[in-house]
């Protein structure tokens, strides 16, 4: 990226930093599992440095990313769940002319998210590069028309983080990074370490994933929009709550476009050492449908934390 860029500075002078290729050599490694939230981001985190996240944050943060065996890259977007605002993830397809962390960056900033429910208030940039040196340390450099958005500080602190999970991801996904060790991400802008992002968030020192980001109930698959086989329909997901227990309700499309509900039931996510895995396997007939899952309110408390996919059964 040219040296001449004039990013918005914090107020301390030098601090340009060009490494020497941005670029990753795709190594034939085995695909790792997942790629573990910090109990404790170091040095402070987007949200440590000035915004704190908005509701009953989650007891402890999955780990999301699982062994793939396709191409398709892991994207972070945003979204809300009642009062508060979550980080969620799609599986996406990704053109495959660049490294795995600069491809899944390059669709965070650039695609759409497939649940329209969620979002991403990065732009596409001009200049995109990622190299990972060591053994846990991925260097992002990206020109400054990516922050061309108006943000409170704990948006913009959100949005740092959507960028730390999606190159965390997607560099222990692809295996490229092991992922049983603390990965941190360095962000730089047009190759200088003393940006501002969104006005708020100083950038320049190594970041890791903040706990907290992740959405409390996390429907795994099916994915927004997708096909899948009538019959036996598996779906699963996260909840961050380990032995907690789940509501779920099947709603099934009529011809009209009204929703009516098809199944329900309960659930509970049971497997702490997945951080709170569940499966569910329904008999499901053609058709247009949608699933809700939400965390069971305590007596009289209503539900909490609700995560709904659309999907159809061919």
């Amino acid at each position: 990226m040219p040296e001449s860029a004039a990013p918005r500075r914090a107020g301390r002078p030098g601090g340009s930093v060009r490494p020497g290729v941005l670029a990753v050599v795709l190594m034939a490694a085995p695909l790792l599992a997942g790629c573990l939230a910090e109990p404790s981001p170091s040095p402070t985190s987007a949200l440590g440095s000035g915004p704190a996240a908005t509701g009953t944050a989650p007891s402890t943060s999955a780990p999301l990313e699982t062994t793939q065996s396709s191409n398709k890259a892991p994207v972070y977007w945003i979204g809300r769940s009642n009062s508060s605002v979550f980080l969620y993830r799609e599986f996406r397809d990704v053109p495959e002319q660049e490294n795995p962390v600069t491809r899944a960056l390059r669709a965070m900033m650039s695609d759409k998210p497939l649940d329209p429910d969620f979002f991403t208030p990065w732009q596409s940039p001009s200049q995109l590069a990622t190299s990972i040196s060591g053994k846990d340390v991925i260097t992002v450099d990206v020109s400054e028309d990516a922050f061309n958005s108006n943000l409170d500080a704990d948006m913009a602190g959100r949005a740092v983080q959507q960028l730390v999970y999606t190159a965390t991801a997607a560099a222990a996904s692809s295996g490229l990074i092991d992922s049983g060790q603390q990965i941190r991400v360095r962000i730089l802008v047009d190759g200088h370490t003393d940006y501002v992002a969104f006005g708020h968030i100083q950038l320049g020192e190594l970041m890791t994933r903040a706990t907290g980001m992740v959405a409390p109930v996390w429907i795994i698959d099916p994915q927004e929009s997708s096909e899948v086989a009538a019959g036996s329909v598996k779906i699963t997901g996260r909840s961050t709550l380990s032995g907690g227990k789940l509501r779920w309700q099947i709603l099934r499309a009529e011809e009209d476009g009204t929703k009516v509900p098809f199944l329900t039931g309960e659930t509970t996510a049971a497997e702490p050492g997945q951080a709170g895995l569940f499966t569910l396997a329904l008999t499901l007939p053609a058709g247009d449908y949608e699933l809700k899952v939400a965390q069971a309110g305590a007596g009289d408390q209503p539900d909490q934390n609700e995560d709904s996919r659309a999907f159809k059964v061919r």
